[in-house]
């Protein structure tokens, strides 16, 4: 089956927001056996839209629309496809009467040009959407899809995974699963070599992946149902498991941030952090998640070396060894986990600009761990820009508090 992706919305256009929503339905679509060929944008333009949706009918069994649903005088998306198929919209008085109780129920009054988004086309059910006023719609007509969704993220991946998804995977005549095993530490080329001798199987297959967390193994195998396609990839991600040990610190959604959460809570640890260099970015991804609470206690933001020294970092620390090295994060760490009472301190110093800071180049990072009794030190250099100096800050720190966790675990802690 062929399908393209259409994004709508002259703000995609004047390049204010990303266009995010392509991307995903890009990444759902091979799961279902449906091609994408074609992703398009275009702004809240009557005759260019005209014009790419009838280019999508004319080539595609699937078109799927994200945007220019709304309320407003400039989205005129519902209007373009009734246009382009010959269709009179009509007010749906079951979605004018869900439109009215939901505006009502939050205590608004509903402005009258939101009846547009009651309107559907004889091909067009809808679909509803939780998260916004705007359902979604579902057209059929001669063996072709059109999948309109809104434009805001939160609203178009519910409505897919709720409403889309599961009708795709009824439709389909077979299912891609893939399982990705998420390994820090090793190389993308370590990891090709490890496991080689499984990357000649075609079903399932394994593809092997340089991201910003680390190397993925991505295992994919093809069968008539979902449960057989798991089916076929336990036994080669067990045998997957059993090479890369340890290196593994998460599967398919799972951030590094939740897996280290998991381990703290499970070990019955707290951590607390001293950041420096990345201005609190490592407290941000830890408290990312769901009941980070349990096992965080807080970070101290220590950007002027007087901030460290009135924190707990020993004035001569950093007069010493300079503010930018191993000894003054070792201090910071230790600084934080005193101050903060927790089971583990973090401390990470360096430079996240452009310029050479006491004879260190850019991009240099001091990270210490302790627990009161040993610390653990990681050094990176890794300048691309300011912030890609600090992503990789972020999780080389991590990375470094998931090593000294699954010692522990090992050695019964």
């Amino acid at each position: 089956m062929r399908a393209e992706v259409l994004s709508i919305g002259t703000e995609i256009m004047f390049g204010e927001i990303t266009d995010t929503n392509a991307s995903f339905i890009a990444g759902q679509l091979p799961q279902y056996g449906i091609d994408l060929l074609y992703v398009s944008q275009t702004g809240d333009n009557p005759e260019r839209m005209k014009e790419l949706f009838t280019r999508a009918w004319g080539r595609s069994d699937y078109i799927f629309v994200t945007g220019g649903l709304g309320p407003t005088e400039d989205d005129i998306t519902r209007e373009i496809i009734g246009e382009m198929l010959g269709e009179t919209l009509s007010v749906d008085p079951e979605q004018e009467r869900l439109l009215r109780a939901r505006m009502e129920g939050s205590g608004r009054r509903m402005p009258e040009r939101n009846i547009k988004q009651a309107m559907l086309i004889p091909s067009a059910r809808a679909l509803p959407n939780p998260r916004g006023t705007a359902p979604g719609w579902w057209v059929e007509r001669d063996r072709k899809v059109i999948v309109v969704m809104p434009g805001p993220p939160a609203e178009m991946t519910r409505m897919w995974e709720h409403e889309v998804a599961p009708e795709l995977e009824r439709r389909a005549d077979s299912i891609l699963v893939s399982r990705t095993l998420k390994t820090t530490g090793l190389g993308e080329s370590a990891v090709d070599e490890m496991l080689s001798p499984l990357l000649k199987g075609t079903n399932p297959s394994i593809g092997i992946y340089h991201r910003a967390d680390g190397v993925h193994a991505r295992i994919a195998a093809k069968a008539k149902t979902r449960a057989e396609a798991q089916r076929l990839i336990e036994p080669v991600e067990a045998q997957a498991r059993a090479i890369l040990g340890h290196s593994i610190w998460g599967v398919d959604d799972e951030s590094l941030p939740a897996a280290i959460g998991h381990m703290l809570r499970a070990q019955g640890l707290t951590i607390a952090l001293m950041e420096s260099a990345t201005g609190g970015a490592i407290a941000s991804a830890i408290t990312d998640i769901d009941g980070s609470s349990d096992y965080f206690k807080g970070s101290l933001v220590t950007y002027a070396t007087e901030a460290k020294i009135a924190n707990g970092v020993p004035a001569e620390i950093p007069e010493k060894y300079g503010v930018i090295s191993r000894e003054t994060a070792e201090a910071m760490a230790a600084a934080a986990r005193i101050r903060l009472n927790a089971s583990l301190g973090l401390g990470i110093t360096g430079i996240a600009g452009g310029s050479e800071v006491e004879g260190q180049p850019p991009g240099t990072m001091h990270i210490a761990l302790t627990d009161g009794e040993h610390v653990e030190y990681s050094l990176t250099r890794y300048y691309q820009g300011r912030e890609a100096a600090k992503r990789r800050a972020v999780l080389n720190a991590l990375t470094l508090v998931r090593t000294y966790l699954m010692a522990r675990a090992a050695e019964g802690g």
